[in-house]
């Protein structure tokens, strides 16, 4: 009896000082916020499957940047020897597939879009590829073109020349299209660091953007902003305020590359401007690379944005009929397909979702849950559906029969994916008239005189790199690895991290990979699952949870300071 009791009294002695350490040192598990649209999605999406978005990655830079494929298509790039605002030949991406408007031969070769070549290079340096000595290229120089001098902006710029692009068809000013190149052009100097004239440009953008935030001064209710004249304008595109979290996001990337407090006050500025507004102004991307910042500022400035008001704002979408109304993130299937997750219309003939943003929008919300854990079951849970839905663009991996150009599917070789996918069709084709979904794209629209094969989209395949960066499988159907540390950029990195959902009503043990010897710390449960692992380990993911693992060198002490635990002095999580 007395052997029992003293047992008893050391296990109960044991426990409690587990208890003591667990709770004093790590705090309280964080409990997760829920986004309403995200949890109307599935937990199991049907039919499953998920791409090797990597290879996918390789072979379309393979392709695209290859001035003599073996491909039915042809060749997709030319260079520009226009010498457009600096003294060096560039080059050029097709927008679609043999747009007519665009090529060598059309409008000097002049005609074509940063956002489609920053995002290719971006994407191909985020999955190792190099893009500064490729077949005798420095791609990342040659983009430098896009910095307009000549317009007196002095930013990266979707053309080389906006007054060729009109001539050619494209676009008027429109604010998303002035400010995300400027986004993509950090991130692909943070990936590509030290280029010749890089950090020129950069301090540019950065002194444009914090001016053009000061004239404004927390009012961003314009369609554009002439950088050159430094005032906003007014045209026949709606408001576009979500410029802010554009500017917000460049403003603090510039401070974490030039620690110019100036920089930051902007960037504060910008987002406030931002979490100030009444109701959603969401549209393409601009709004979830302001939410990402402000989650950063948030943990690593101290400030007080309303983070799940604005997640809201992007799932929930846009519902002011005088903005960019209807555009949200799609939920629900769509004949025997889910399709939830995807970014796009939710109104436009019962759905209208576009693989480039649904891609881009992986790129601040995965790692945004580093910095506001309290996220990471719902974008755990929505990048489930939005990479499983994702893949129907391809046309290998869409029936026949609901796509537009089924004979044409293999002119790619399933490289390049169509622009969209709608609920059903759009231009009246007989045979697709109760189809649902149907893969096409808006190519045909933009010039009467396009061929058909420009339904297939670089521009929407484009980010592909994004994906195959951030996406990997587990040895568990349905538990995907999301790396969380590939698209954080000017951020510290050092300890890999990882995003994983179980959607099962049961726990799941998943093999974990380690990267050496570590010990790997989930920061939602403030729990090590693993310590003083250098190989493959078994790693519990509770029920319809999420976790996030960061691994730390093994042995190394996890310290706290008022709940922003740290090892080695590096932050692991701040709340």
């Amino acid at each position: 009896m007395r052997t029992y009791k003293l047992t008893l009294f050391l296990i109960l002695l044991a426990g409690h000082l587990f208890s003591c350490v667990a709770s004093d040192n790590y705090g309280k598990p964080v409990v997760q916020t829920a986004i309403p649209r995200i949890e109307m999605m599935p937990n199991a999406p049907t039919p499953y499957k998920i791409l090797n978005w990597k290879q996918k990655a390789k072979d379309y830079d393979a392709y695209v940047f290859d001035f003599n494929p073996d491909m039915p298509a042809g060749k997709m790039i030319w260079l520009d020897n226009s010498q457009r605002n600096l003294p060096q030949i560039t080059f050029g991406l097709y927008t679609a597939i043999h747009d007519v408007r665009q090529g060598s031969a059309h409008n000097n070769g002049e005609f074509h879009e940063s956002l489609n070549s920053l995002s290719a290079i971006l994407g191909a340096g985020l999955i190792g590829i190099d893009k500064t000595h490729q077949n005798g290229y420095n791609y990342v120089k040659m983009i430098q073109n896009y910095f307009n001098s000549g317009t007196g902006w002095n930013i990266m710029m979707n053309n080389t020349c906006p007054e060729v692009a009109l001539q050619g068809g494209g676009y008027g000013r429109d604010w998303w299209y002035d400010v995300l190149p400027n986004v993509l052009y950090f991130a692909v100097c943070d990936v590509f660091p030290n280029v010749d004239n890089a950090d020129n440009i950069q301090r540019s953008i950065a002194e444009k953007f914090c001016k053009a935030d000061s004239v404004l001064n927390g009012n961003y209710d314009y369609s554009y902003f002439d950088y050159g004249r430094m005032q906003g304008m007014v045209n026949k595109i709606p408001f576009q305020q979500d410029a802010a979290g554009g500017h917000g996001y460049v403003l603090y990337d510039a401070y974490m590359k030039y620690k110019n407090p100036r920089y930051l006050a902007h960037a504060k500025s910008a987002i406030a401007a931002l979490n100030n507004q009444k109701e959603s102004r969401f549209y393409e991307i601009l709004l979830p690379m302001g939410i990402y910042t402000a989650a950063r500022l948030n943990a690593e400035q101290g400030t007080n944005y309303d983070i799940e008001k604005m997640m809201n704002w992007v799932f929930e979408g846009c519902k002011n009929p005088k903005a960019r109304n209807g555009w949200g993130v799609i939920v629900g299937k769509w004949g025997e397909y889910d399709v939830s997750g995807l970014q796009g219309s939710i109104i436009d003939g019962g759905g209208y979702a576009f693989l480039m943003n649904s891609m881009k929008m992986a790129w601040p919300l995965v790692p945004m849950v580093k910095y506001d854990p309290r996220f990471a079951r719902a974008i755990g849970k929505w990048m489930l559906n939005n990479v499983n839905s994702a893949r129907l663009f391809f046309p290998n991996e869409i029936p026949v029969g609901n796509q537009w150009l089924p004979e044409m599917k293999n002119y790619t070789h399933s490289v390049v994916a169509y622009e969209g996918l709608r609920y059903s069709d759009c231009y009246n084709k007989p045979e697709l008239k109760d189809v649902h979904p149907v893969a096409l794209g808006d190519g045909p629209n933009w010039n009467s005189k396009n061929p058909k094969e420009t339904m297939f989209s670089l521009y929407s395949t484009s980010p592909v790199g994004i994906m195959g960066a951030i996406v990997d499988t587990t040895d568990v159907k349905m538990i995907l690895r999301l790396n969380c540390n590939k698209t954080d950029f000017y951020a510290n990195t050092t300890y890999p991290a990882y995003l994983y959902y179980n959607p099962y009503t049961v726990s799941k043990n998943v093999t974990y990979h380690p990267s050496g010897k570590v010990d790997v710390f989930d920061i939602v449960s403030k729990k090590y699952v693993a310590k003083a692992i250098s190989g493959d380990t078994q790693i519990t993911i509770p029920a319809d949870q999420a976790s996030v693992l960061v691994e730390i060198p093994a042995g190394v002490k996890i310290e706290n300071h008022k709940n922003r635990l740290t090892a080695n002095g590096i932050p692991i999580t701040f709340k």
